[in-house]
């Protein structure tokens, strides 16, 4: 069953919707969506078991394909732009992918179509070993959470999950059913025989390896006409890291004709 996604607009023009990656949601996203939306009617979404977003038990890409797919339904658009971050690019991707007919571009920020290794299980265990009903402020949480996570800048982005209720704080992401998909978060379908050949943009940080160079030729198997810029000085939220810099690359290409 589908959820409904909740989100922010901004702007008018072509529509253009932005999904945020794992632990995030649209806040993360405010200040860049309020500057592309000069250009576009800017849609950021909150991703299932994230931010304002229902909660389910599972979130698998098929799920959140369907989530995706009701929200422009119901939002009247039949064709857009998409901007899709780590987990938000997969959903992007996928969709380019499946539904590509409805689609007039993609950017991809800091993902690939490929499993990764890597596993984020640390961060939930870490998420779930705040005793959130003993927290008094987010400067206590953020000292619980430090004796897990020694990453300040890493902290700050998962306490925005933090939110105070009923006079306490809660966690507003679904910790449990994040825990229970890493695997297919962390991986990505079989999408043998399928491919977007409309406009793509691939936008890494220099920093990061999740799009090395070696990747790119089996990226472009499946989107053909894929572009590639790697940002300078910026790491796997490449957007938070160099805002003008990722506004300048994304700005062009959707100005594209």
């Amino acid at each position: 069953m589908s959820v409904d996604l909740a989100f922010s607009e901004y702007g008018d023009g072509p529509p253009l919707v932005i999904m945020h990656g794992l632990f995030g949601s649209a806040r993360n996203w405010r200040t860049i969506a309020e500057k592309l939306a000069d250009s576009h009617h800017v849609y950021a979404v909150d991703l299932r078991n994230h931010g304002e977003s229902g909660h389910a038990a599972t979130m698998s890409f098929s799920e959140m394909i369907d989530d995706l797919r009701v929200f422009l339904d119901a939002q009247g658009i039949e064709r857009s732009s998409m901007i899709g971050h780590s987990v938000g690019g997969k959903v992007a991707m996928l969709f380019a992918l499946l539904y590509g007919q409805h689609l007039d571009k993609v950017v991809v920020v800091d993902i690939a179509p490929f499993d990764y290794a890597h596993t984020y299980l640390p961060e939930v265990q870490a998420m779930r070993g705040v005793d959130v009903s003993a927290v008094t402020s987010r400067a206590d949480a953020d000292e619980r959470l430090a004796r897990s996570i020694f990453d300040a800048p890493l902290r700050t982005f998962l306490l925005q999950n933090l939110v105070s209720r009923d006079g306490g704080y809660a966690w507003r992401i679904n910790l449990n059913a994040i825990a229970n998909a890493m695997e297919q978060l962390t991986g990505f379908p079989d999408v043998t025989g399928l491919e977007y050949i409309g406009p793509s943009l691939f936008v890494s940080g220099g920093d990061s390896d999740y799009i090395r160079p070696g990747y790119h030729g089996k990226i472009r198997t499946l989107f053909p006409a894929a572009e590639f810029v790697a940002i300078p000085d910026a790491g796997h939220r490449v957007h938070a890291e160099q805002p003008e810099k990722f506004l300048e690359t994304v700005r062009g290409f959707l100005a594209e004709s």
